[in-house]
């Protein structure tokens, strides 16, 4: 495989190339020895050097990321996109029975890996980090390449490729925040370990383990959002097209009202008054959410907590945060662990002089605790989220769909 004859292949004439690729006898192993490795560097390096040697800025001020943490932040990035479009591509072959295609794991590779091209080569761009954001026109003509392939290399038919490539998409979405997660997180060499169902790195400040198996059962749940997407196009109805994308992400479910969650907020936690309270909910292109918060203080201590639901979105919530995410980091001045509790996930992130922390849990419905404060230790943030009565929020019925 030339690689500079496939890159200007499948971005000018993908129609002609999708076949040609189909019909190639190649392994795993060499499309990311002789593409992926090499395509793939190439927003990595860019955006390091815009970062961390050219820097952001203006009137004679730039801001530069270190280049230590810029390395590092690199290195990782670039190990876990290689190691998602395998992952991704577990998921297109799972998904190829469900709409009329013919599993097969090396196209499956195959439709994913040429589908990242505009993506990476995009990604040139961000050696000026304020064209960075034009990254997402390579995102784009990426899933319109992923909408050509499709049918050639899964068999699935040309008008099940949107329903196809939309769910796939989001899982894509999806999978690059759990690569932001990661890269943010952990800030030393590291080394991978793990097959296609778990994925770990460790490093000599902790260990982040990712359970992957969970993308799959995500997208099984929005498969039928994917269906009414597809009729939604085929109608020329675009607001139910709209509607249909934001159930995708969604789930289509109905969060518990604000109202509801606002009740849980008490008036005071270890003798710190109540000093504000609010509710609100907002709902977008069948997305919605419900929002309580709380503050509380006195003359030195200040605490805020808040109850979020995104109603079918708790899942996918929970999967984009953190919550199929463990770590367990600590320096000479802070902590920070992401954990399993039954059910639960929970993340502590303070400092150990107590000046600064926040502790979140996801129960098991998805909807979401959090207490942050500063003056405030660990133990009276915990203290705050069981004030709330999480056995209680968990046991709550959202709304039937409408």
């Amino acid at each position: 495989m030339n690689l500079v004859q496939r890159v200007q292949g499948i971005l000018l004439k993908p129609k002609e190339t999708w076949p040609v690729i189909d019909a190639e006898s190649t392994t795993v192993a060499s499309i990311y020895k002789e593409y992926l490795l090499i395509l793939a560097a190439i927003p990595v390096i860019a955006s390091f050097i815009g970062m961390s040697l050219i820097g952001v800025g203006g009137f004679g001020i730039s801001i530069r990321t270190p280049i230590v943490a810029g390395l590092v932040q690199a290195v990782l990035t670039y190990g876990l996109s290689l190691l998602m479009v395998f992952v991704l591509s577990l998921i297109v072959d799972a998904l190829a029975p469900s709409f009329g295609g013919t599993k097969n794991p090396l196209n499956a590779f195959k439709v994913v890996a040429f589908s990242m091209t505009a993506s990476y080569v995009v990604g040139i761009l961000s050696i000026v980090p304020m064209l960075g954001m034009l990254g997402i026109l390579g995102a784009l003509y990426g899933f319109y390449l992923l909408y050509l392939g499709l049918p050639v290399l899964m068999k699935c038919s040309e008008d099940k490729a949107i329903g196809y490539t939309a769910v796939v998409a989001v899982i894509g979405f999806v999978a690059s925040i759990i690569i932001g997660v990661i890269a943010g997180a952990v800030t030393a060499p590291f080394m991978l370990m793990g097959a296609a169902s778990s994925i770990s790195v460790d490093s000599p400040d902790g260990k982040v383990a990712i359970d992957t198996s969970k993308l799959e059962a995500m997208a099984k749940k929005m498969e039928e959002a994917g269906k009414k997407l597809e009729e939604a196009q085929a109608s020329g109805d675009t607001a139910a097209a709209g509607a249909a994308l934001g159930a995708m992400v969604s789930g289509g479910g109905t969060p518990i009202a604000s109202q509801e969650l606002k009740a849980f907020l008490p008036e005071n936690i270890a003798g710190l008054k109540r000093n504000s309270l609010e509710a609100e909910s907002n709902s977008a292109m069948g997305f919605s959410v419900s929002t309580a918060k709380a503050a509380y203080g006195d003359d030195t201590r200040s605490l805020r907590l808040s109850i979020t639901d995104l109603g079918g979105a708790g899942g996918l919530m929970s999967l984009a945060a953190w919550a199929n995410v463990t770590s367990d980091k600590e320096t000479d001045t802070a902590i920070e662990k992401i954990y399993k509790d039954g059910k639960r996930t929970l993340r502590e992130d303070y400092q150990k002089d107590g000046s600064r922390g926040q502790f979140s849990v996801v129960l098991a419905n998805g909807v979401m605790l959090e207490a942050e404060g500063n003056q405030v230790d660990i133990a009276l943030l915990k203290q705050a989220i069981v004030s709330v009565n999480p056995d209680k929020i968990e046991a709550l019925q959202r709304p039937a769909k409408q």
